[in-house]
Order: C-alpha cells, then sequence, then structure tokens
C-alpha cells in the first residue's frame, strides 16, 4: 500500500475548471450522464461556448482572485469541440486564474478515426492530457456497449494519442454479462500493450434510467453475479500491479506518481473547482463557506441563467458535517484517505465505534494523521462508508 505522506498535497487555495461538453455522436446504453445527440447544432454549440466563456468570467467575479489548478473537459464527448473553442476556454481560465506554474489540461475522447484526426489541433489549442474512452478491445463487446469505433481504429487511435499529447489515460469497461476473469485479465494484458500510463478501468453499472438500467429490468441484462465481480476486480488489481501500475484511486491506477490525474487529485482532496457548462458540478468556497453548486442540465436553460446571471439550478451552503462526510466520501476512494479531523465533524473517532471496529477487522487504518482504506477495505468500500456513516 502507498505511504499517503509521500503523496498527499494539498490543493490550497488554488482552483480547478471541469468544463461539461454535452454531445455525442451517439447516446451509449450504459450512460446517465448529461448528454444529447450531436446532430449539427452548430449554431447551438457556438452559442453554448460563448454561454461556458461568460459563466467563467461570473464565477472568476464570486472566487476573487486564485491560481488555475487544472483543466478537465468532460462529457459527453469534448473531442468533438471545434479546437478554437477549446483554446479560447483554455486562454481565458489562464487569464482569469493565472497559474503558478505547468498545469494539467486533460480532455475526453473517443477513438474513432473521424476524432483521431483531430488530435493534433486539440494538443496545439492547449490539451496535454487525453483521456480516451476506449471501453473494451473486442469487436462484440464494443457493439454491445453502443460504441461508434472499433478494436482497430482504437488501437490506431491511441497510437496517434501517444505522439500528440504528453500524457495518455484510457478507460475500459468490465464486469460485463458473460465476462470470465481469464478473459478479462487477457483482454488487459492486451490493453496494456498499447503503451499508456494511466488506466481508469471500471466495472459496468447499470443504472434504472439508462437503456441497459431498462434491460436489467425487463430480465433481458443478466449482469455477473456478486462472486464473479468481485474476481473480476482481483483479476484487475493483479493483472495492473504486474505491469507496474499503482493503485491510487478505486478505478484509477498510473504508472507512478506522475502520470495520477492531477485534476481528479485536486477534487478528491476537496479542492475547489468551478463547474462550467450544462449539468456541471462544482464546488467553491464562498465567503467562507463550502458551496455545492449545479448547472442548469438543459443546454437553453444554462444559456438562458448564464445570460441571466443565474446559471446554477441548485445551490447548497454545506455545513461542517455535509463538507466532512463529502471529504470522507471522496478521500477514501484514494490512498491518501483524508485528514483524521473530519471525524470529528461528524461525531467520530478512531477510538471508538464504529471507525475502531472498521480499523480493527482491518478495512481502515490511521497513517500520518490521515484515515485510509486498506486494500482489504477498497474493493468493498461502499459497505465500509455505510458503517462508518450510518
Amino acid at each position: 500500500m502507498t505511504d499517503p505522506a509521500q503523496t498527499w498535497v494539498d490543493p490550497g487555495s488554488d482552483v480547478g475548471l471541469y468544463v461539461h461538453w454535452p454531445y455525442c455522436a451517439r447516446i451509449c446504453p450504459y450512460c446517465d450522464f448529461n448528454v444529447v445527440r450531436d446532430r449539427g447544432r452548430v449554431e447551438e454549440q457556438g452559442r453554448l461556448v460563448e454561454a461556458i466563456l461568460a459563466d467563467l468570467r461570473a464565477q472568476r467575479a464570486l472566487t476573487g482572485p486564485r491560481r488555475l489548478a487544472s483543466v478537465f473537459f468532460g462529457g459527453g464527448t469534448p473531442s468533438l469541440m471545434a479546437p478554437d473553442a477549446v483554446a479560447r476556454i483554455i486562454d481565458q481560465a489562464r487569464d482569469l486564474f493565472p497559474p503558478s506554474g505547468p498545469i494539467e489540461i486533460s480532455l475526453e475522447a473517443n477513438p474513432t478515426d473521424a476524432e483521431a484526426a483531430r488530435f493534433d489541433a486539440l494538443a496545439q489549442a492547449g490539451i496535454n492530457r487525453l483521456s480516451m474512452g476506449v471501453q473494451a478491445l473486442d469487436d462484440a463487446a464494443l457493439r454491445f456497449l453502443g460504441r461508434d469505433h472499433s478494436a482497430a481504429e482504437a488501437r490506431r487511435a491511441v497510437a496517434l494519442a501517444g505522439r500528440a499529447f504528453d500524457r495518455l489515460s484510457i478507460d475500459l469497461i468490465y464486469a460485463r454479462p458473460g465476462q470470465t476473469p481469464a478473459d478479462w485479465a487477457e483482454e488487459l494484458r492486451t490493453a496494456l500493450g498499447l503503451g499508456f500510463e494511466h488506466v481508469s478501468p471500471y466495472q459496468l453499472t447499470l443504472e434504472p434510467t439508462t437503456a441497459f438500467g431498462r434491460a436489467l429490468a425487463r430480465g433481458t441484462l443478466v449482469p455477473p453475479d456478486e462472486e464473479t465481480a468481485a474476481a473480476l476486480y482481483e483479476a484487475t488489481q493483479a493483472v495492473l500491479e504486474a505491469a507496474g501500475f499503482d493503485t491510487y484511486e478505486v478505478s484509477n491506477h498510473a504508472r507512478g506518481v506522475a502520470a495520477r490525474s492531477a485534476h481528479n487529485l485536486h477534487v478528491w482532496r476537496g479542492g475547489d473547482y468551478l463547474g462550467l457548462g450544462p449539468g456541471a458540478h462544482g464546488r467553491l468556497t464562498l465567503d467562507g463557506v463550502r458551496t455545492a453548486t449545479v448547472a442548469h442540465r438543459r443546454i437553453g436553460d444554462y444559456a438562458a441563467g448564464v445570460q441571466a446571471g443565474a446559471p446554477w439550478a441548485e445551490v447548497e451552503r454545506l455545513d461542517a458535517a455535509g463538507a466532512a462526510e463529502e471529504r470522507l466520501l471522496l478521500g477514501l476512494r484514494t490512498v491518501e484517505g483524508a485528514p483524521v479531523g473530519v471525524l470529528g465533524d461528524l461525531g467520530l473517532s478512531p477510538e471508538a465505534e464504529p471507525t475502531a471496529d472498521l480499523i480493527a477487522d482491518g478495512f481502515l487504518a490511521v497513517m500520518d494523521g490521515r484515515l485510509v482504506a486498506t486494500p482489504r477495505g477498497r474493493p468493498v468500500l461502499d459497505g465500509v462508508l455505510k458503517a462508518l456513516l450510518t
């Protein structure tokens, strides 16, 4: 287990930036994000870019002078954005929140040949880390997942991205129906041959509002049972650890500390970040209070809200307990854990139940003033958190 004292960095007063681009060429059957079909909505997309820029200026007026920690373009499929629009947002973010040095600027992409042809332009716009939704390296699995690309396209796109960007991460989805641990381990070893420094393998989740969720309710989709899912998780850890990847978060693995996602770490460490774009979530410290924001989900509502000075559909000022609980939920997902001090705001203590019991049973540990989930606790973290917080 990685020593948190070697990795912990206080996010301080720096602010991250999350930009949500909701357009997708196709809506995947497992996706429950705020997305819409990209059907040549050129004028609407132009208006959305202007709204994002205006929202960025308005939130800068609220936060006051801050340093820029990181930028992350998510979605949706932000690799469908015009590179000049990406560059405008990056340039304005740097002007409004001057960083103290080089920062990570990430963008999510799909590995279709059409999108891969834009990689050089996106790199010139300022993107230095690409997060690619490969999802699988088997054509039948890709069809099942509703993806637009083939396994061959994914391999070509990863090769192109490796030349265009300083840092490269890929996403993979496992725990697919009928998938065995041996099959998954072999697929993962094949993926490792593509040459990337970061991988996010996610267990397939079946949310009720998605096409897969509805298929589950009808009984036409049967996910792996709990025992198989656990074996798939263990296979993930074994293959990636053998390849030199550290598990620094429940679903994120990096080949060395420098390869870890700076933006995600900023969020997991409790740093402030602006949420820009339809449905984007943000966390800001305003007047000394941790404040959760959620932008209007519909594109038109978001643009109109920005123009009216009210881009947020939800604003919640978190009390001490709410902020501490969020800090614990995020921190325990990582090898760094969360400061032991947050327990006090929840009426908890390492020396008292239930925390003491979870430590005694080997699910949690206290290291250098931080509460961390152990290798035994991380696979069952949802249960650990439930026991801790209820």
